[in-house]
């Protein structure tokens, strides 16, 4: 198997040097040369075994082939129920079982199994890049905490990540930094991209990113789709929490591979870049817009190059995918109405989610959905507790992370500041 660029202009190139370079030289994506299928049924028991079987023709002719038994299983060792909702013919995925209560957990420690493995050419640190608008990054620094050869810069926006977020990206210290960036997620997410995009900068400082723009993100995240609609009794449609869109794409390419995932819908906060472009307007990137559900606060999400990819152009993902938008009002409305009617607490990306659910079965939708819920609600407890009323059990590992003293460093916008302070790490 062998992976291109989105952009097509780079060279194929084999799924580990795709993995360690993060972005292709002409700017772009990597994605598979050509979308591999699977058979049905497969379901091996555990989630790991089922990751196994999906991931393995992408990792096929790879150096680290051998190694993806022993990758899965460190990565999928977490539970990812799949729970029935008081609401007839709603399922919840519960995705944050994991060290740092978030669904990204499985792809950084995915990612980091796989760099761990991968031989290089010098002694010199590989630095990973990681722009976060609030879970991301926590997931990368547990996930590559301690881990020698590697050092990771965790990049957010100061303000603009609940208290707990910014406690834990901050928590690690060794090999990992924080910075704090005077501005938005997508600004966060230009500094990386021009960083990986700059040559005499990846030879002073070899880097690769961690961000879902890094198939070793990316893959893993099929997984837990695909091992989910394995336990439905038909298609699975689903409804996913979107910011970057790398989760959402994730789901899709499970349904390309073969497996029985049926409409993918996209839930938004009030960024509403992907709820336009399906809504039949050009695609427009703009800034991002501050919101309750930060996480998903993207006003370009990179894996808009995938998506397109995947459906063979804008005109075609646009026929193929759906996106709605869901305000801060609705959000807190989600969140106080199912706390008090039948108890059931969601983070503010996950009551996106739930919102867009309620919008089509109003509508008469009655056909079943499996909402991904991406992070547990302890996560926000500034926005979610003043609304129930009571405070949100701490999971034992997101406690323990906020128990650590915490410290962050403050940085500008500006790519060449960003550069400086990589040099002179």
């Amino acid at each position: 198997m062998r992976y291109v660029s989105t952009r097509g202009g780079a060279a194929p190139t084999r799924l580990s040097d795709a993995i360690a370079a993060g972005i292709a030289p002409d700017g772009g994506l990597y994605v598979p040369e050509r979308m591999p299928t699977v058979s049905l049924p497969f379901r091996q028991g555990d989630l790991a075994g089922t990751a196994l079987r999906m991931l393995e023709p992408f990792f096929a002719g790879d150096p680290l082939e051998d190694e993806l038994p022993a990758i899965c299983a460190e990565a999928f060792a977490h539970p990812t129920p799949r729970r029935q909702l008081p609401v007839h013919g709603a399922h919840v995925l519960e995705l944050f079982h994991g060290p740092t209560a978030a669904f990204k957990d499985f792809g950084a420690r995915f990612l980091a199994a796989c760099l761990s493995r991968l031989r290089r050419d010098n002694d010199r640190p590989l630095t990973i890049l990681v722009a976060t608008s609030g879970d991301t990054g926590a997931a990368v620094g547990a996930a590559f905490h301690h881990l020698p050869g590697v050092r990771v810069a965790i990049l957010y926006p100061d303000n603009r990540v609940s208290p707990r977020q910014a406690h834990q990206l901050g928590s690690f210290g060794g090999n990992v930094r924080a910075l704090r960036v005077e501005g938005s997620f997508d600004d966060c997410q230009h500094l990386v991209k021009a960083a990986l995009g700059d040559p005499a900068l990846q030879s002073d400082v070899p880097m690769s990113s961690a961000n879902s723009i890094s198939l070793g993100r990316l893959l893993p995240q099929m997984a837990y789709f695909g091992h989910a609609s394995l336990e439905a009794d038909e298609a699975m449609h689903t409804i996913v929490p979107t910011g970057n869109l790398g989760n959402a794409v994730a789901a899709l390419w499970a349904r390309a591979i073969g497996l029985p995932i049926g409409d993918v819908m996209f839930a938004c906060n009030a960024n509403d870049t992907l709820p336009e472009f399906f809504g039949g307007q050009p695609y427009r990137a703009r800034d991002a817009v501050a919101t309750i559900a930060n996480a998903m606060d993207v006003g370009a999400p990179s894996n808009f190059e995938r998506l397109c990819h995947l459906f063979g152009g804008e005109g075609a993902a646009r026929r193929g995918g759906h996106a709605e938008s869901v305000d801060d009002a609705e959000i807190r409305d989600v969140i106080r109405r199912h706390a008090s009617n039948d108890g059931e607490i969601f983070c503010p990306h996950t009551a996106t989610a739930v919102r867009v659910f309620e919008r089509h079965r109003h509508a008469g939708d009655r056909r079943a959905w499996t909402i991904a819920a991406t992070a547990h609600p302890a996560k926000f407890d500034t926005v979610v507790e003043p609304l129930i009323g009571r405070t949100v059990a701490v999971p034992e590992a997101l406690g323990a992370m906020l128990s650590r003293r915490a410290a962050a460093e403050p940085m500008a916008a500006d790519g060449r500041m960003f550069a400086e302070w990589l040099r002179g790490w």
